[in-house]
C-alpha cells in the first residue's frame, strides 16, 4: 500500500496514526506559500480499493462502517479519500464544508447510485423510481411526486392516517400490558422488545398513507404475507453493502449467493407491492375513484396511490416504481429510530418527563387535532431530529459537485462523489456542545443551544437536503412524532440498563441487539 504523509496523520502499513489528543479537527491552514492543496495530497487510507475491499471484508469494517469513518477522521483530520472496490470517494464531516458541497450540487443533484438495486431493475425490465433516476427525468417525477408526498397540503391529508395508526398502537399495547403485565390493574408494567411491533406499525403505517388501506397488523394473527416483506427489506438492506463495491453483472454471471439472495428480496418487495397496486387500482377503478375526483374539494383521501392515479400525470409504471421504492424505504428507516428514541427516553427520564408535559399540555389545547397537537409540542420534533443526530438512519448523504470546489484548502474536481459522514459529525464536540448527551431542546428555535462553530445550518441531514432530501421526510418525520406522543400519553418508559447501545451498520445504522423496553401504564 503506498503511504501517504499529510498535516494530519499518517497511513503505515494500512494502519492509521492518529494526530495528538487535544489537536484540532477544524479547518486546515494553507500551506506555507498559502496555495491550494492538490486532490492528491489529501489525506487517504490507501490507494489500493481491491486491497482495502479485502480488509473491509477481513476486519467485518462494513458492519461497523460508521466507527470506521469516526476512527479515520480522528487520525487524519475532517477530509480524508478512502477506494474500496469500485468505488471511491472524498469522506467530509464539519458543517463547513458541507455547506460548501451543496452549494455546488446543481439543478439535479446526483447521489451514489446503488448499483446493485439498479441493476435487478435493468435485469427484471422494471421502471426506476425517483431514487434511482437522474437529471432531467428525475427532476420531473420528483416535482410531480412532491406534491402527494411532501406539500403541506399533502401531510394535511395523511397526517389523520398516521394518527389513527399511531393510536391503534397504542390501544395494542395498553390491552398487551393489561394481559402480560405485571402489578396492580392502574399501574401494571411489562419489559418487552418492542422491534417487531415497531416493524409492523411502520408497515401498517406506510401502507395506510401509501395504499390507503389498512391491512390489520395489529390483530392478533398478522399475515405472514406482511412478515414476509418485513424480512425481504431486511435482507435486501443487509446484502446492499457489499455488493455496492463489487461488480454486479460479474456477480451475476458467476451467479454470486449475495447476488442471488439480494435479487430474490427484491423480487418479493415487488411481488408485495404489485398486489397491493393492483387491488388498489381496482378498488379505485370500482368507487370510480379515478379521474378528476382526485384532488377535488371534499373528495375522500384516496393515499398517495390514488392520488398519483387519479391525476394520470405519471405513467403506471412509473407509479409502481416509485411506490416500491416508498414502501422498501419506509419500514425500516422509521421503525429503528423508534427503537432507538424509546430507548432514549427510557434511560432520560427527566427528558422523558420535559417531553411528556408539552405533549400533554399540547394535547389538551388541539382538540384531537394531530396537526395542531405536534405544532404545539416541538420537543417531539427535537425528539427525532436527536434520535437522528446520534444514531443516523443513513451513515452517509452523497453529492457530485457540478464544479471543481475547495473543501479544508483541498482542490476537488466537478464530479468527485463527496461524502458528508453524518455519525461522526452528530457526535462531533466541534459541532456539538456535549454531544453525547440526548438532549432534544438544542434543537430549540432561539440561538441554536447545544450547538457550536459558526452559523448552525448543515447539522442536521439524516433525510438529506434540497431538492434530494428523502421523498418520504414529510411521512417518516410525523409518523414518529405521532407514535411518540401517544406512547408518552399511556405510559412511562423505562430500561433495566442505561449502557450504550452497540450499533450495527447493514445499510442502515441498527442496535446489534434491539434494546429491551419496559412501559408502565400512567
Amino acid at each position: 500500500i503506498s503511504l501517504c504523509l499529510t498535516a494530519a496523520g499518517t497511513v503505515v502499513d494500512g494502519k492509521l496514526e492518529g494526530r495528538k489528543r487535544g489537536e484540532s479537527t477544524g479547518v486546515r491552514k494553507r500551506g506555507v506559500d498559502g496555495r491550494v492543496r492538490s486532490f492528491e495530497e489529501i489525506p487517504h487510507t490507501g490507494r489500493n480499493g481491491w486491497v482495502n475491499l479485502v480488509k473491509f471484508f477481513r476486519e467485518d469494517r462494513f458492519r461497523h462502517l460508521h466507527k470506521h469513518m469516526e476512527r479515520t477522521f480522528n487520525a487524519l483530520g475532517p477530509i480524508y479519500r478512502e477506494h474500496v472496490g469500485t468505488q471511491s470517494s472524498v469522506n467530509i464531516m464539519l458543517p463547513s464544508d458541507i455547506g460548501e458541497l451543496f452549494r455546488a450540487e446543481g439543478l439535479h443533484p446526483r447521489r451514489m447510485t446503488l448499483q446493485p438495486w439498479a441493476t435487478h431493475r435493468e435485469i427484471r425490465q422494471h421502471s426506476k423510481g425517483v431514487f434511482l433516476k437522474n437529471g432531467e427525468e428525475w427532476r420531473a417525477d420528483r416535482l410531480l411526486l412532491n406534491k402527494e408526498v411532501m406539500m403541506t397540503s399533502a401531510v394535511k391529508c395523511f397526517l389523520p392516517l398516521l394518527d389513527e395508526v399511531a393510536r391503534d398502537f397504542c390501544r395494542m399495547l395498553r390491552v398487551r400490558v393489561d394481559r402480560e403485565g405485571r402489578g396492580e390493574e392502574r399501574k401494571r408494567s411489562l419489559t418487552l422488545d418492542p422491534s417487531p411491533d415497531l416493524f409492523r406499525f411502520a408497515l401498517e403505517a406506510s401502507c395506510h398513507v401509501i395504499y390507503g388501506e389498512r391491512i390489520g397488523l395489529f390483530s392478533s394473527s398478522p399475515s405472514m404475507e406482511s412478515q414476509k416483506f418485513i424480512w425481504a427489506v431486511e435482507e435486501m438492506l443487509a446484502t446492499t453493502p457489499p455488493l455496492l463495491y463489487l461488480p454486479p453483472r460479474l456477480l451475476l454471471r458467476v451467479r454470486a449467493p449475495l447476488w442471488t439472495k439480494h435479487a430474490s428480496a427484491w423480487d418479493h418487495i415487488f411481488s408485495h407491492a404489485e398486489a397491493r397496486i393492483q387491488r388498489g387500482y381496482q378498488r379505485l377503478s370500482s368507487s370510480k375513484g379515478l379521474g378528476s375526483k382526485a384532488g377535488a374539494p371534499g373528495a375522500q383521501y384516496t393515499g398517495v396511490l390514488g392520488q398519483l392515479m387519479g391525476k394520470g400525470q405519471l405513467s403506471l409504471d412509473l407509479i409502481k416504481a416509485n411506490i416500491t421504492e416508498l414502501m422498501a424505504g419506509g419500514v425500516d428507516t422509521t421503525a429503528v429510530p423508534l427503537q432507538f428514541a424509546l430507548f432514549e427516553l427510557g434511560r432520560n427520564p427527566e427528558v422523558q418527563e420535559m417531553v411528556r408535559q408539552q405533549v400533554r399540555a399540547s394535547w389538551a389545547q388541539a382538540g384531537g387535532d394531530p396537526q395542531k397537537a405536534l405544532q404545539g409540542a416541538p420537543l417531539l420534533k427535537g425528539t427525532v431530529k436527536e434520535i437522528l443526530r446520534l444514531y443516523p438512519v443513513g451513515t452517509t448523504v452523497q453529492r457530485y459537485p457540478i464544479k471543481d470546489i475547495v473543501l479544508q484548502n483541498y482542490h476537488i474536481p466537478a464530479g468527485t462523489m463527496v461524502q458528508a459522514c453524518l455519525y461522526p459529525l452528530g457526535r462531533s464536540a466541534e459541532v456539538f456542545e456535549d454531544p453525547l448527551r440526548f438532549h432534544p431542546g438544542r434543537w430549540g428555535t432561539s440561538k441554536e443551544e447545544g450547538q457550536r462553530g459558526e452559523g448552525t445550518g448543515f447539522r442536521s441531514l439524516a433525510f438529506g437536503f434540497g431538492a434530494r432530501q428523502c421523498v418520504g421526510r414529510r411521512i417518516a418525520e410525523n409518523e414518529m412524532q405521532l407514535l411518540l406522543m401517544h406512547i408518552l400519553l399511556s405510559f412511562h418508559l423505562s430500561v433495566s440498563s442505561s449502557e450504550d447501545i452497540k450499533t450495527t451498520c447493514t445499510l442502515i445504522l441498527q442496535p446489534e441487539t434491539p434494546p429491551r423496553i419496559t412501559f408502565s401504564k400512567l
